[in-house]
């Protein structure tokens, strides 16, 4: 029952300070269920990740969601319960947005124009920027990459499929969805008779 708790209070804070959308909650996620509750490994977060990004949906609400679920199952929980895991870190999240926008949208509308709202929103998006680009960096890790050292190749084709992803999508325009099923097909068919 105390995980419960402990998933509502991590996941309703990070709904609250989690500015900047999915991506920029991404580093607040992985510090509170690695880091400090160490839940699961950075391997089992990753993996989350990957999946939450495949998956319909907001991915800060999809990686509540696998976490909560996951968090229970690694405490020795049956699967009912890791279900139950899974709703309560997903309401957590939603819930402060839910609220804050419903306060928001009541007076967004008559102060908009307003000094202190046009200062309020300068500041957040440096913040945002900030949360999105450290969401970028965590998932430039060594069980994504693989290493210069210890796997050089993977290194390598990581970097050569990063590179090639970018530049389709900045420079040739290319849809990001046939991005990822050729990214995707390559990195199967490569990791399957190579490695």
């Amino acid at each position: 029952m105390m995980l419960f708790w402990e998933l509502f209070y991590t996941f309703f804070k990070i709904g609250l300070f989690g500015f900047g959308g999915g991506y920029g909650m991404l580093s607040l996620i992985q510090g509170e269920v690695v880091t400090r509750h160490a839940w699961m490994s950075m391997q089992d977060f990753t993996d989350i990740v990957a999946v939450s990004q495949m998956t319909p949906g907001p991915i800060g609400i999809n990686s509540a969601t696998y976490v909560g679920y996951t968090a229970v199952i690694n405490a020795g929980g049956s699967q009912l319960s890791a279900v139950a895991g899974s709703l309560t870190a997903s309401f957590a999240m939603m819930l402060p947005s839910f609220v804050l926008m419903l306060i928001i949208s009541r007076y967004f509308m008559k102060y908009s124009r307003s000094s202190r709202v046009e200062a309020l929103f300068a500041v957040l998006r440096p913040t945002v920027v900030g949360l999105i680009a450290s969401a970028a960096l965590l998932l430039m890790n060594s069980d994504n990459f693989g290493s210069w050292g210890n796997a050089p190749l993977q290194f390598w084709v990581s970097v050569g499929l990063f590179l090639f992803a970018f530049i389709a999508l900045r420079y040739l325009k290319w849809s990001p969805i046939l991005i990822l099923i050729l990214c995707g097909a390559f990195g199967g068919v490569f990791y399957g008779v190579v490695l």
